[in-house]
């Protein structure tokens, strides 16, 4: 289709029938996977909340997402408290390790952070975010909110196939690490799609969790058990690291886009770089254009290169590096680097000299009938994050130090010891006359503002269903913001559900284009929208990763 427009015959691989958008009155969770969304609506049918269901989703996905997230990560999250009628956000993100230094892994012949082993991975900030959310919202015991994940890692979870495939990926990786291999290499291979899969000794840490909260996971049991490990492994982390962890409760991010608020986490979560795209495309006539025409293509790939160039140049943790924030997030800033874009010819900006690695993360969103909804990441960075599995613990640990840190002095995000490094993870939440309207995200590195920025745009600009917004096929630009492998060229991936025209016209403008399969995009949307005037809550959620969406 030559304009571009949002419609697709079977021959251009359409191959997954859309599913239907779910509605409900009382409460609304999507998930990436059936079992946790299930798991959630059965707080909310219990009469719990959405903050309850949020923390019996987040556990359950731990378990049945473990590539994903789990104890190990770290979470952001934007929530709006329907009793205060606010709009808040936590970062859940952890430091690196007392020891850990740019000096000490040059001297031993590192030119770039590892990616996997006990030297990539930061303190896990999770737990505390999950804990501070439960103390200031949730209406049920923490035990019982953390029970069924525990029946789950218990007793085991039928393995689908697409986290077979994931487990199988990463094989080689978890096979360097003894513990790993005893707990995802059973038998000595990845579980099969339809195998039963269980984690005991994840489960026992789980019910230490249930029972003693963020307190054991820090301060006592757990944390005693991963310091030693890691001493065990050569690894740099004293007790006081974990003991010093705190989630951190602020006033997320804002700005409007063509009249509605969105809500951003802030530093160190790149979600800054949302809203500078949807500044830089708020000046452009979208909605004359066709949501799939090479047009408006072309101004969203431009406006991420800028967006995230500014992120390369400037970005850190905010604790020890001052950097002009508000400035980048600023409408004037904006028009500055609007008016760069030539609307002819591709180009590429300073300051954006590095690729994304892969990223492993799970998204999902809850609300209520109430008006109570959650925005919510957590994530163990890379897939299997360092494929190191904490001894005993049966807890897979993060590489965010890997993935996120730079070796080179210079650089925004040097290691330091006690310091966050930027991440990728990022939930949004968008306002309308200062109610909540919807809630979205979706995992995927550097890619997550991309299609953040394309599902809103597709809604606003071109009044897309939610799941029409979903389906959409998808597109992302490299290279991102990892420090890894410098030099990569500049490459468009897209879906080949675009139309062929629209791919060939790219080319013409300048772009290298690469073309992937029809559902291959990648990412895990997850989005609700609170539709104030009928009372109603709407759902939709990506069929990617055979993801849910459930109404009550």
């Amino acid at each position: 289709m030559d304009d571009g427009s949002w419609g697709l015959s079977a021959t251009e691989g359409n191959s997954i029938m859309q599913r239907p958008e779910a509605f409900g009155l009382r409460g609304m969770v999507t998930s990436a996977h059936p079992a946790a969304a299930f798991i959630g609506l059965s707080v909310l049918q219990r009469g719990g909340n959405a903050f309850d269901a949020a923390i019996a989703v987040a556990a359950a996905e731990g378990v049945v997402l473990p590539m994903k997230c789990g104890l190990g990560g770290d979470a952001f999250v934007v929530l709006h408290d329907a009793k205060k009628r606010e709009v808040v956000a936590y970062n859940g993100s952890g430091v690196a390790a007392a020891g850990a230094t740019a000096e000490y892994y040059t001297s031993r012949g590192h030119q770039q952070m590892p990616l996997d082993g006990v030297h990539a991975v930061s303190v896990p900030g999770a737990v505390s975010v999950y804990e501070a959310i439960w103390k200031r919202y949730c209406t049920m015991p923490w035990a019982e909110l953390w029970a069924p994940a525990i029946q789950l890692a218990e007793h085991g979870v039928a393995i689908t196939d697409y986290i077979s495939r994931r487990f199988a990926d990463r094989a080689d990786k978890l096979a360097k690490f003894a513990w790993s291999a005893k707990q995802f290499l059973p038998n000595g291979r990845a579980p099969a799609a339809g195998e039963r899969w269980s984690a005991p000794d994840l489960a026992r840490s789980l019910r230490i969790v249930a029972q003693g909260g963020a307190e054991a996971f820090y301060r006592g049991e757990i944390a005693e058990k991963l310091v030693a490990f890691f001493k065990s492994e050569g690894g740099l982390f004293e007790l006081d690291d974990f003991a010093q962890q705190q989630a951190v409760v602020y006033a997320p991010l804002s700005n409007d886009y063509r009249g509605l608020t969105v809500y951003e986490t802030a530093p160190p979560s790149q979600g800054f770089v949302l809203l500078e795209q949807l500044n830089i495309i708020e000046g452009f006539d979208l909605k004359s254009l066709g949501p799939f025409s090479a047009e408006r293509m072309h101004l969203l790939i431009e406006a991420k290169k800028l967006a995230f160039a500014d992120r390369n140049r400037y970005a850190s943790d905010p604790a020890f590096v001052n950097w002009p924030l508000q400035q980048l997030i600023s409408k004037a800033h904006a028009a500055k680097r609007r008016a760069i874009i030539d609307p002819l010819r591709a180009q590429w900006p300073a300051g954006a000299v590095v690729p994304e690695h892969d990223g492993d993360t799970s998204y999902f969103a809850v609300a209520d009938g109430d008006g109570n909804a959650l925005s919510f990441i957590h994530s163990l960075s890379n897939s299997f994050g360092s494929c190191v599995v904490g001894g005993e613990t049966g807890i897979t640990l993060n590489n965010r130090a890997g993935r996120g840190f730079s070796l080179d002095p210079a650089h925004p995000n040097v290691i330091a010891p006690g310091r966050r490094t930027m991440h990728t993870l990022n939930a949004y939440l968008i306002c309308r006359n200062g109610e909540p309207w919807l809630v979205g995200g979706t995992p995927g590195g550097d890619q997550q503002t991309q299609w953040s920025t394309q599902v809103i745009s597709g809604i606003i600009d071109h009044s897309m269903s939610l799941q029409d917004a979903v389906d959409a096929p998808r597109w992302f630009s490299f290279p991102g913001t990892d420090p890894a492998n410098l030099g990569s060229k500049p490459v468009v991936k897209i879906e080949q559900r675009v139309p062929k025209a629209t791919r060939d016209a790219l080319a013409g403008l300048g772009h290298v284009v690469e073309m992937i399969g029809p559902w291959s995009g990648g990412g895990a949307v997850q989005l609700i929208e609170l539709d104030r005037e009928r009372g109603v809550l709407r759902g939709a959620s990506d069929p990617r990763p055979g993801g849910m969406a459930l109404g009550l």
